[in-house]
C-alpha cells in the first residue's frame, strides 16, 4: 500500500463511467483505475480497511497543520486552500503483486459496482484468488466474490476434464495462493478421477502425428465429444501445462491406476509439443517457445521415467515417437538408465517400426559408423528376449498366440534385412559387426533369404578390399537353400561372391531339382489308361434301378476320365523334359567341380611363387563363369516355410562353420 498526494498516471488508465468524479486511484501493474471508494468498501474488507486508514491519516495531518495564518489573507487564498483540501481527499493505493494482474482486478472492480461478470474455466481461479486477496468473504457481504467463484468451481469446472485442466493451467502464475486455497490439488484430482472413470475407447489413442488432437476418426471424435465431454479437446489443453503441474498430474493418474494407453499418450503428446525433432514427419512448427537444453533434458527424463513398463499400444505412430525420444536422448546426452529404458520399450514393439526409425545417427565420437548399429543390436536383443514373455490372450488358443509371435518375428526379420542393406554401404562397418547383426535372428525369422542376400551383395560391392576369408564369412550368414529363383539366378552370375558360395547355390538348386523330379515320377507311375476304364466301370455298376439318371452319371464320369487322361499325358511329357534337364545339370555341375579343383591348384602354385592369390582367384572365377555361362533354364529353389520350433542357434552354428 502506498499513499501519494499527487497520484501519477502510468501506462493505461481505466475510468468508471458513473458521472461522478473518482475519489480513489488504484494502480495494478501498468494500469491505473479511477474508482469510487464506497462500492469498493461495500464488497472488500481489505479495501475498506486501507481506505479508512488513509482517511484517518489524512485527518491527522490536517489537525497537525499550523493554525497561524496571515491577517492580511484575502478571499482568493481561502478558495485555493479549500481546493487543496478537496484534492487531498483523493486517495491512491498500489497493488504490485495482485493475483491475476490488472485484468483480474478490473473484473473484481466491476463485480463491486454490481456489473454481472462472466465466469469461465480460465478466469475462475484468478478471481477466486483475487477474492481471497481482497477479503471479499460471505461474512462481510452477502453473495460475495469468494462464494460465487467457489460455486462455479464445484458445480461446473470440476465436473469437466477439459475445464479442470484449463483452470489448473491458469494457476501457474498464482501458485503460492492457489496452492494454499486448494485449487491446484482439486483440479488435479478431478482430472485423474474423471479420466479413470471414462471409457478408454473414446480417447482414440495413440496420438496422431499429423493432427493437433489425438488422432480419433471423425465418427469416434463426435462420439467422444458427445459422451465424454470433448476428450480430444481436453487432450490438447494438457499440452499447455507447465512441467511441474504436468508431473503432478501424471503422478495422480498413475496413483489412480489409469490406463497405460492414456498415460503413454499424454506423455508422448507433451513431449512432441515441447521437444523439437520428436516427430520427423510433422512439418508444422510449434508456436510455443522452445525450452533450453537443460529444460529439455529434464522434460525428456520425466517423460521416460513415467512411461508405463508394460506395452500399451503397439502402433507405428507410438513406436515412431519412441524412436524420436531416443534420438533426442542421444543428442541431449541423457542418462544411461533413461536410454536403456527407451531401448527396452522400443524392443517390446519393434515389429511396428519402420526402416526410417532404425536409421539412428551415431552421435558419439568413438563410433566411426554413420549409424548407431550397436543401439539397433541392443533393441533387437530386447525384442528377442521379450518375445516369449509377451502376455497371451485368454480368448485365443496356444496355436494362435504362437502364430502371432511368428508373424512379429518375420516382420522384424524383414526389417533387419532392410536395415542391413542400408548400412552395408558404410565403409567403416566391420565384417564382424555386419555378421553379428545378421545372425542375431533365428532361422524362422526369414521365410526367404533374398533380403539378406541383397545386404550381402551391397556389402561386398562397397568393400572390395576385404580378403577372401572375410568374403566367405559375410556370405556364410545366408542360407542358399532359402533363396528364391530370382535370387539364385542373380547369385549364380554374381562375380563378387566367393566360389564356395556360388557352388553352394548351384548344389542346392540341383538337390531341389532332384526332389521335384522324384516327386513327379512317383505320381506318374500310375497308368493313365486305367483311369477312364475304371470310370466307365463305375458308371455301369449303377445300372438296373437308376435308369436314365445312372446313364447320365456314367457319361459325366467318362468325360472327366478323358480330361484326366490328357492331363496325365501332359505330365509324362513334362517329366521327360525334366529328366533331360537333370542330366544336363548333372553334367554342368561335374564340369564346374573339376574346374574349381583345377583353379585351386593354380591358386596354390601362384601363392608359392609369391603372387596375390585373391587376384588369381578372381580372374579364374570370371573365366569359368564365361566358359559355362551360368545360365540355366531349369532351377528349383526351396520355398517351404521353416517350422517355428527350429532352434535360434541354427544360423549361428552355420555361420561359425563357414568361418
Amino acid at each position: 500500500m502506498a499513499h501519494s498526494d499527487q497520484p501519477t498516471t502510468k501506462g493505461q488508465a481505466w475510468f468508471c463511467t458513473t458521472g461522478l468524479p473518482s475519489d480513489i486511484i488504484i494502480e495494478v501493474e501498468d494500469m491505473t483505475f479511477h474508482l469510487h471508494k464506497f462500492p469498493l468498501m461495500s464488497k472488500s474488507r481489505k479495501l475498506h480497511e486501507m481506505i479508512t486508514e488513509q482517511e484517518t491519516n489524512a485527518s491527522s495531518s490536517k489537525i497537525q497543520k499550523p493554525a497561524e495564518r496571515d491577517n492580511d489573507c484575502d478571499g482568493d487564498e481561502e478558495i485555493e486552500e479549500e481546493e487543496d483540501n478537496e484534492e487531498d481527499q483523493q486517495y491512491c493505493i498500489l497493488f504490485p503483486d495482485f493475483p491475476g494482474g490488472s485484468e483480474t482486478f478490473e473484473t473484481a472492480a466491476k463485480f463491486c459496482y454490481g456489473v454481472k461478470i462472466e465466469l469461465s474455466a480460465s478466469n475462475v481461479a484468478p478471481l477466486r484468488c483475487a477474492g481471497e486477496y481482497l477479503e471479499m468473504t460471505e461474512e462481510y457481504s452477502e453473495d460475495n466474490l469468494i462464494s460465487k467463484t467457489e460455486r462455479f468451481l464445484s458445480h461446473t469446472v470440476l465436473k469437466s476434464i477439459k475445464d479442470s485442466i484449463r483452470t489448473l493451467n491458469s494457476c501457474k502464475n498464482m501458485l503460492p495462493l492457489a496452492e494454499t486455497l486448494g485449487i491446484v490439488q482439486r483440479c488435479i484430482d478431478a482430472v485423474a478421477v474423471r479420466a479413470s472413470a471414462a471409457d478408454p475407447s473414446l480417447f482414440g489413442w495413440p496420438v496422431n502425428d499429423h493432427g493437433p488432437g489425438n488422432g480419433v476418426e471423425a465418427n469416434t471424435r463426435r462420439k467422444g465429444s458427445n459422451r465424454g465431454g470433448g476428450m480430444d479437446s481436453w487432450f490438447e489443453e494438457l499440452g499447455h501445462l507447465s512441467l511441474p503441474l504436468f508431473k503432478r498430474l501424471i503422478s495422480a493418474m498413475k496413483s489412480r491406476d489409469l490406463s497405460s494407453e492414456v498415460i503413454e499418450s499424454c506423455l508422448t503428446y507433451y513431449a512432441k509439443k515441447y521437444i523439437p525433432g520428436i516427430s520427423r514427419s510433422s512439418r508444422k512448427t510449434s508456436s510455443s517457445s522452445i525450452p533450453s537444453e537443460n529444460e529439455q533434458r529434464e522434460l525428456l527424463e520425466t517423460i521416460i521415467t513415467n512411461l508405463p513398463e508394460e506395452t500399451s499400444s503397439r502402433t507405428s505412430t507410438t513406436t515412431r515417437i519412441l524412436f524420436g525420444l531416443l534420438r533426442t536422448a542421444n543428442i541431449l546426452n541423457a542418462s544411461e538408465a533413461a536410454r536403456a529404458a527407451l531401448e527396452r520399450k522400443i524392443g517390446s514393439q519393434l515389429e511396428q517400426a519402420t526402416l526410417d526409425d532404425l536409421l539412428i545417427p551415431s552421435y558419439s565420437y568413438l563410433n566411426e559408423t554413420l549409424y548407431d548399429v550397436a543401439c539397433v543390436e541392443r533393441i533387437l536383443g530386447y525384442f528377442l528376449n521379450g518375445l516369449e514373455e509377451r502376455p497371451t490372450s485368454r480368448i485365443q488358443g496356444e496355436e494362435e498366440n504362437i502364430s502371432v509371435r511368428s508373424t512379429a518375428l518375420m516382420l522384424v526379420g524383414k526389417l533387419i534385412d532392410g536395415y542391413l542393406s542400408e548400412i552395408a554401404s558404410d565403409n567403416n562397418l566391420l565384417p564382424e559387426k555386419f555378421c553379428e547383426l545378421a545372425v542375431a535372428l533365428p532361422d524362422q525369422a526369414r521365410l526367404f533369404d533374398d533380403g539378406l542376400y541383397r545386404a550381402v551383395d551391397v556389402y561386398l560391392k562397397a568393400h572390395p578390399w576385404i580378403s577372401e576369408a572375410e568374403r566367405e564369412q559375410i556370405c556364410g550368414v545366408m542360407d542358399c537353400q532359402k533363396l528364391t529363383l530370382e535370387a539364385c539366378t542373380h547369385a549364380a552370375q554374381n562375380e563378387r561372391l566367393p566360389l564356395r558360395a556360388v557352388v553352394q547355390v548351384l548344389f542346392f538348386e540341383q538337390l531341389q531339382l532332384r526332389q521335384a523330379i522324384a516327386g513327379t515320377l512317383m505320381v506318374a507311375d500310375v497308368n493313365p489308361e486305367e483311369i477312364p476304364r475304371l470310370s466307365i466301370m463305375d458308371g455301369r455298376e449303377g445300372g438296373g434301378e437308376g435308369g436314365e439318371q445312372e446313364e447320365t452319371t456314367g457319361v459325366v464320369r467318362m468325360a472327366r476320365a478323358q480330361e484326366g487322361s490328357s492331363t496325365w499325358r501332359k505330365t509324362v511329357r513334362e517329366n521327360q523334359v525334366l529328366r533331360l534337364d537333370m542330366d544336363s545339370m548333372r553334367t554342368r555341375v561335374q564340369e564346374l567341380e573339376r574346374e574349381c579343383s583345377s583353379m585351386k591348384k593354380v591358386i596354390q602354385k601362384i601363392d608359392k611363387v609369391g603372387k596375390h592369390g585373391s587376384n588369381g582367384g578372381r580372374e579364374g572365377g570370371g573365366g569359368w563363369r564365361k566358359k559355362l555361362g551360368c545360365k540355366f533354364k531349369t532351377q528349383v529353389c526351396d520355398s517351404h516355410e521353416p517350422t517355428i520350433v527350429e532352434a535360434k542357434k541354427g544360423r549361428g552354428h552355420r555361420h561359425q562353420h563357414q568361418q
